[in-house]
């Protein structure tokens, strides 16, 4: 034994692979034991500074019989062994054998071999005949047993201790996926009990009495009963592990060196990561509305949802209001609260869209400036796939690490190094911007938190110990909205608070998330019988409504239908409508409308006196070096004052003509003086009419023409006199569901009185939405038929859409009601990324929406010379060359982002495939990249995905 446990300093457990060891003249390998050491000291800082207080409360009951002091060591210590597999054969002959390993390496895996066979590790003569195995894997297969379960001892199944188990397979999933029990059977074969056991128990002794865990009593602590523990111990572990194999944070050691000293270092070391990260949890002060928005008081439907908040425990808040009410910034205030009362780590907010997050982020910046107390600076991420594109996201960055004044590189970003809101780049890596204290990004990362896909236990512990805001809830498919519920039971079970709002929430809806709620703080729903828009359910199931003390102002729109008389009589109406000025709107469901529509705009302009620059277009097809400047924009122009929003904007123009699809409908603070806009759900319909005299302060100047709001509805009228919903005849009824589309139009027609039809929200609001989503009123006559038959359809399409959800949705609780255990929470690379598509196999990945998945492309120019650009006029050389330089690569790596198309998958099939990925000469940037090469005079494509075109006004289309 004594033998052994001088050997057991000779597993290495890293190797310097990159140099950064070497370069400062430390070992090329570092001993498991220092690195199962870094890993526990991480789990303790992150502990004691980082989590939230529900998560360190969920597990102490798990790992401490409730007291956190015991459950903290034990989370350390069982942290630590998550690589103790690595003792194997399998693991060890890797080192000096992979292709990135230098001959330097090589050297020292000889060195190493001598030194441990000298030292008493018992390594058999090959180490190439031992099957392989995962290295996490190994540690599921043999920890149980190591660390006391009676059960494995004595071959009794019926004796075995569940939570040792349970653990295991948690720490074995690490790298992203918790195993099967087949997985964690067929990694035991991979490494020799007898031969290897001695040398992970003394690791396992020297991490113990490092720290401070008694081996005699683990086994009697370790009890993870409540289903939300599982997840966040391995999101934890997942966390810890990252933080600690960075090697420019954490140094290699040397064997004989003195455990005692490692351990000194690794504490030490930890305490700065998670200084240098900016982990710190969130610790707000008190503060009054006008502390965090100077110059401003709460409306009254705000003030009555502050009145109703829990002073103590989590909650579930509906806040339904008309858009421009003013719920984003009550959503902010209600996140400051609960963090106060609930001692949550931060907030994320949830948007529907990628423009929604970069526009609401600004807002958000400025949120933490005011409301993170004493704390000189916090972490605000912005999560979304072309986040690093963004100005926002660069003025983080630039502001986390000024540059120096003979730094080469300091054009990144040019921002004030007095800001308090910043980002380190560590965040930009997939996964881990949730896990700052402050976030705003799409929705998708919310209901990639209760499915299997790769480390989706990281990102639930990350929005578990939040305030987790959903904007726009009525916006997302039933598949969303289910797995939106999912995730809601595991987020109530973790003791999180979920915010969620809406314009326009159907009951059902309401309903769904309540009984999720509910369901995960294992209660039924206790209605009080109160009334209101704003409805809070507390972790009991009491749910309490409430309304403003008066009622807010009345929203009156007059909706006028107008039978689609075809893109260039349209253009030709609204050029001349708009002559003498006004800001007009036109939204059209399909890309290709938009299209045709802005090519006659633009065509007819001179002849109506109109410069080209007076009509703007905006959809989703655009790459975003082209569309975010489109947003920018448009919010300077016809966004609020940027400095008062009591004030009109200055930079308003006389008169503009915005052309676009459905991007500009969800959350962005838009004000037009009229709309247009193709037939769509009535709920997209009072969305829509949200962004119609938005900005009070603009009322006195608007035109004469627009001084009452009016919403114009084009529509396609069938032979019988009913809207055209066949997909075959209306490609809108591709985008939306014929029922909907036939079931608004008849709701809406039915109100004309006196040949007009008039709306007002908030008043109309759930009328208007259960008339079309509820359970519908039979009807006589054709239009009868067509609700009848459209609404038959409807369902079945829904209980699909509900199937896709239940087949990927992991949920803390069984429809028995009893806890999920570790082995249903098991995943694999056939479930893929997540944010990814192109990963994991069709019909079983993690999925964030449904419908057809895209292709990513980053898109150059090939010049008349030969060389690539970024841009049609040249002016913008493509950078091909792997950077290594910080600066350099996240500037290179913008770039890309900036110029990545979506390019839809469906475009692709039989004889015209997807090409293979371009392959570039060796060592460029774009190596295995799907790379679309364009023509910058006529934006055909010449190599990649040909027969597609770019324009980088109208975006992307195909031959």
């Amino acid at each position: 034994m004594e033998q052994a446990l001088q050997a057991h300093q000779f597993v290495w457990g890293k190797t310097d692979q990159n140099g950064v060891s070497r370069r400062a003249r430390g070992p090329a390998w570092n001993p498991l034991l220092a690195h199962v050491l870094d890993v526990a000291a991480v789990t303790g800082e992150l502990w004691e500074r980082h989590l939230a207080q529900n998560v360190t409360g969920r597990l102490a009951d798990a790992f401490g019989r409730g007291d956190e002091a015991t459950a903290r060591k034990v989370v350390m210590f069982l942290a630590g062994l998550h690589d103790l597999g690595k003792t194997s054969c399998c693991f060890l002959r890797q080192f000096g054998t992979g292709r990135r390993d230098d001959p330097g390496l090589r050297r020292a895996r000889e060195q190493w071999e001598r030194e441990a066979r000298a030292a008493g590790l018992p390594l058999p003569p090959a180490l190439d005949g031992w099957p392989d195995a995962p290295h996490a894997h190994i540690t599921a297969a043999h920890l149980p047993l190591l660390l006391g379960c009676p059960g494995c001892a004595t071959d009794g199944g019926d004796d075995c201790h569940t939570g040792l188990h349970a653990v295991a397979a948690l720490l074995g999933g690490h790298h992203g996926h918790i195993p099967d029990p087949d997985s964690i059977d067929r990694a035991s074969a991979a490494a020799d009990l007898a031969a290897w056991g001695p040398v992970w128990r003394a690791i396992i002794a020297d991490t113990a009495r490092m720290t401070g865990v008694d081996l005699d009593t683990l086994p009697d602590l370790i009890a993870p009963v409540r289903p939300s523990s599982l997840p966040m111990f391995a999101g934890l572990v997942i966390l810890a592990d990252w933080i600690g194999s960075d090697e420019h944070r954490f140094t290699y050691r040397k064997p004989r060196q003195g455990v005692e000293a490692w351990w000194r270092q690794s504490r030490a070391q930890a305490r700065a990561a998670i200084t240098a990260l900016r982990l710190d949890r969130w610790a707000p002060k008190p503060a009054a509305w006008g502390e965090l928005w100077p110059g401003t008081s709460p409306r009254p439907f705000q003030q009555a949802t502050m009145n109703a908040l829990p002073t103590d425990g989590p909650a579930l808040v509906l806040i339904e209001s008309d858009t421009g009410s003013g719920k984003t910034r009550l959503a902010l205030w209600c996140a400051h609260q609960l963090a106060q009362s609930n001692g949550y780590q931060g907030l994320y907010m949830a948007m529907p869209t990628r423009a929604a997050a970069n526009q609401i982020g600004k807002e958000l910046r400025d949120f933490v400036a005011a409301a993170i107390g004493d704390q000189e600076t916090a972490n605000l991420s912005v999560v979304h796939g072309t986040a690093e594109g963004t100005d926002l996201v660069h003025d983080l960055l630039a502001a986390a690490s000024p540059p120096a004044p003979d730094d080469l590189f300091a054009f990144v970003a040019d921002t004030t190094c007095d800001a308090r809101a910043v980002l380190s780049d560590w965040y930009l890596a997939r996964v881990r911007g949730l896990v700052s204290a402050f976030g705003i990004g799409t929705v998708d990362q919310v209901v990639l938190g209760a499915q299997p896909s790769r480390h989706w236990m990281l990102r639930l512990l990350a929005l578990a110990g939040k305030t987790v805001i959903i904007d726009e809830a009525h916006a997302y498919e039933l598949f969303q909205q289910n797995l939106l519920c999912a995730a809601l039971e595991w987020l109530a079970d973790a003791g999180a608070s979920v915010i969620v709002l809406s314009a326009t929430l159907p009951a059902s809806v309401r309903q769904a998330l309540t009984a999720a709620w509910c369901t995960g703080h294992r209660t039924t729903p206790n209605d009080t019988g109160t009334t209101g828009p704003i409805t809070i359910t507390d972790r009991h199931g009491t749910i309490t409504r409430t309304a403003p003390a008066e009622p807010p102002p009345a929203l009156d729109t007059l909706i006028r239908f107008t039978a689609d008389p075809g893109p260039a009589a349209l253009a030709h109406r609204l050029l001349t409508e708009a002559t003498d000025g006004g800001i007009t709107a036109v939204i059209r469901n399909r890309v290709a409308n938009a299209e045709d529509l802005h090519a006659e705009a633009v065509a007819q302009a001179p002849a109506h006196g109109w410069h080209e620059d007076e009509i703007v277009f905006l959809d989703g097809r655009l790459l975003p070096r082209d569309r975010l400047p489109v947003e920018d924009l448009l919010a300077r122009l016809i966004g609020p004052h940027p400095e008062d929003r009591a004030l009109p904007n200055p930079h308003r123009p006389g008169r503009l003509l915005v052309i676009a699809t459905q991007v500009i409908e969800q959350s962005l603070d838009l004000d037009f003086d009229d709309m247009t806009t193709d037939l769509c759900p009535v709920d997209l319909v009072i969305q829509r009419r949200g962004r119609l005299h938005r900005h009070t302060p603009n009322h006195p100047n608007r035109p004469a023409r627009t001084r009452e709001p009016r919403l114009t509805l084009l529509w396609q009228p069938g032979p019988d006199g009913l809207p055209e919903v066949d997909p075959a005849r209306n490609g809108d009824a591709f985008v939306y569901a014929p029922y909907t589309l036939a079931a608004t139009w008849h709701t809406l027609t039915s109100r004309e009185q006196d040949g007009r039809i008039d709306i007002s929200t908030p008043r109309d609001s759930s009328t208007l939405i259960e008339a079309v989503y509820g359970a519908p009123e039979p009807q006589p006559g054709p239009i009868g038929g067509l609700l009848t038959r459209t609404h038959t359809a409807w369902l079945d399409a829904l209980a699909d859409e509900n199937a896709e959800a239940n087949a990927r949705a992991f949920h803390p609780y069984t429809r028995r009601g009893r806890p999920t255990r570790t082995t249903a929470l098991a995943s694999g690379r056939h479930h893929g990324d997540g944010d990814d598509t192109t990963t994991g196999l069709k019909g079983i990945r993690a999925l964030s929406r449904l419908g057809d998945p895209s292709i990513n492309a980053i898109a150059v120019y090939r010049q008349a010379a030969g060389t690539h650009t970024y841009d049609p006029e040249g002016h913008h050389p493509a950078d091909l060359t792997r950077r290594h330089h910080p600066a350099e690569r996240r500037a290179q790596q913008r770039d890309h982002i900036l110029n990545t198309l979506a390019i839809p998958a469906h475009w692709f099939h039989g004889r015209n495939a997807i090409p293979d990925p371009a392959t570039w000469p060796p060592h460029t940037a774009m190596r295995h990249t799907h790379v679309a090469v364009y023509d910058p005079a006529t934006g055909r494509c010449v190599s990649g995905p040909t027969g597609t075109t770019y324009n980088p006004t109208t975006g992307l289309g195909r031959t």
